[in-house]
């Protein structure tokens, strides 16, 4: 999408002050633990861009909470599993010889935009060590946040995410759709509907790269906008418009108690109509 279509799309400029009103408007709160998956494009256009967005984050939650951003490097995988697009077989030893081990100073997250890799790289944002799915975390007890973030069963009540879950988080999905909530698989462990996989991965071991492999379940994100759907006809959300982006605000225990429950009773491969 061109700058110019956004300028044109967009009605009023919007700056980190109206960002910051528009998020109060919605809902977030000082000393909030904030999970935020969001669309730059979908805001319109931004005096400042994605360091505005960032600044107006903080600006509402404040060092006396905790904002938190998926850092995921899911290219640091084996490419026997690597789809679109797939490499040929021949290469798949060379690249699990050579590949690069994680480190996350350097590891630059991977398909998720620009604004969590403006974040990982913000000052004071701490970043938790896995190679796959790593998150990271600003502000009050962040370098605890992502202490220990456990290699195997990667996103269980483990990981950074079960921290945020114990918490009483909120997630913040703005412009986007549940598609993008993570927090979702924790119910993906906890409804056990998951099949269990070995994973590979680059690391770091005494500073020199080694192949590992891990134990993991295969997650499921198709079926997570069903689930958010289900859950809106259930629990109570907060909507309202950062910038020009539709966005929602809700508890993250709620949401994934809920799915927890949904994932047992519509098994894979099933949606609740």
């Amino acid at each position: 999408m061109s700058e110019l279509y956004v300028i044109k799309q967009t009605k009023q400029p919007n700056t980190v002050e109206s960002l910051t009103q528009n998020l109060k408007d919605l809902g977030v709160q000082a000393g909030d633990t904030l999970l935020v998956h969001a669309s730059m494009k979908a805001i319109g256009w931004i005096s400042g861009g994605p360091q505005a967005v960032l600044e107006a984050l903080m600006n509402v939650v404040t060092n006396e909470g905790t904002l938190v951003f998926q850092t995921h490097s899911p290219n640091l995988s084996d490419p026997a599993e690597w789809e679109n697009p797939p490499v040929p077989v021949e290469w798949h030893q060379t690249i699990r010889d050579t590949m690069p081990g994680f480190d996350a100073a350097r590891t630059p997250s991977a398909f998720l935009g620009v604004l969590p890799e403006l974040f990982r790289n913000w000052p004071m944002v701490y970043r938790s060590n896995h190679p796959s799915v790593s998150i990271s975390a600003w502000g009050k007890g962040a370098e605890e946040f992502v202490k220990n973030h456990p290699l195997e069963y990667s996103l269980n009540e483990q990981s950074p995410l079960g921290r945020a879950y114990e918490r009483d988080a909120h997630v913040l999905l703005l412009g986007v759709d549940y598609s993008t909530n993570t927090s979702f698989h924790l119910a993906e462990y906890w409804s056990k509907t998951r099949k269990e996989v070995t994973r590979g991965a680059p690391v770091l071991t005494d500073g020199k790269q080694q192949w590992i492999t891990y134990s993991d379940i295969e997650f499921n994100e198709d079926q997570f906008p069903a689930i958010g759907s289900a859950f809106e006809k259930k629990h109570t959300v907060r909507k309202a418009m950062i910038g020009q982006a539709e966005s929602t605000l809700f508890s993250m225990k709620e949401a994934v108690d809920f799915a927890v429950d949904w994932l047992v009773q519509n098994k894979e491969g099933e949606e609740k109509m």
